[in-house]
């Protein structure tokens, strides 16, 4: 899901849309993944907030969860995309003991690897049920981890399966990408 924060900024009102990356804590709290654009307009002030600061939002927005009945599925993103599948995964996997779940997330460099940490203790905690596949289109050297872009590895993840839903959160043209590919080879766009 996500909210929409607003601001006026020189002037102008601008609004923007971000993920919700927790679950919900309770008394009105939530977590945001925020990407600072140094040259953008509303990442720089949000950055820029104190403690007490304010700013209009609303919503929670979004029908962006798992379709029910949940079957087995593939979850794919990249940069801050990988904003919602954080507290999608901390939600299911407890309560869902029957679907294995794959998240490919796709970044230019180790360090953005944002969360890498709580997909590593889940899936060593759900061994056999989660499989967390980052992949790097710019790593260095000492990467010894999955390279390229994310689609490919998508592809062979999904392998001859055509019963898997695929969740894709991210840049624009990757999603659309990704998603051309699975029609072509016979994926139901219901499963997309």
């Amino acid at each position: 899901q996500f909210v929409s924060l607003s601001q006026t900024l020189n002037g102008k009102k601008v609004t923007r849309a971000y993920s919700i990356a927790s679950v919900p804590f309770g008394n009105n709290r939530f977590e945001l993944c925020l990407n600072l654009v140094s040259d953008g307009i509303f990442s720089p002030y949000l950055f820029s907030m104190n403690s007490g600061d304010t700013c209009e939002m609303k919503g929670p927005h979004g029908m962006f969860v798992f379709r029910q009945p949940v079957s087995d599925s593939i979850l794919v993103a990249t940069g801050t995309g990988i904003a919602p599948f954080l507290p999608m995964l901390q939600y299911i996997l407890p309560r869902d003991t029957e679907h294995k779940f794959t998240l490919v997330f796709g970044v230019r460099y180790e360090p953005s690897l944002m969360y890498r940490a709580e997909f590593e203790a889940l899936e060593a905690a759900k061994t056999e049920r989660f499989r967390f596949l980052p992949v790097l289109s710019r790593g260095d050297e000492s990467w010894s981890g999955r390279r390229g872009h994310v689609q490919s590895h998508v592809l062979d993840a999904l392998g001859d399966r055509r019963d898997v839903n695929v969740y894709i959160c991210g840049m624009k043209a990757m999603v659309d990408d990704l998603r051309a590919q699975l029609k072509a080879l016979g994926l139901d766009r219901k499963r997309i």
